[in-house]
């Protein structure tokens, strides 16, 4: 079973916070809402989708890289953390 499998739940909740965002630029777009506004909501629902993101990725490196139950002998722990903070880095 996959990690997103595992984690459905918890990453649909996140997902469906990621649409209410959605939904409140297009109603502030709708009634007409000044740029300051605007931008704080997309800034918001950017920032949302990169913290799924990297939860995600950090998920698949642990669980499909660096499980030494699953895959003896791969990437090593420092590999995958420093991996994993710069691709934190890049998604911020």
């Amino acid at each position: 079973m996959t990690h997103t499998v595992k984690e459905k739940q918890k990453l649909l909740a996140r997902v469906r916070r990621i649409r209410g965002q959605v939904e409140a630029i297009e109603r502030a777009l709708v009634a007409e809402a000044g740029c300051e506004p605007v931008l704080h909501l997309i800034a918001g629902a950017r920032g949302a989708m990169a913290g799924l993101m990297a939860e995600i990725v950090e998920d698949h490196v642990r669980h499909h890289l660096v499980d030494p139950v699953a895959h003896p002998g791969a990437l090593n722990e420092a590999g995958a953390e420093a991996l994993l903070d710069l691709i934190r880095s890049y998604l911020r």
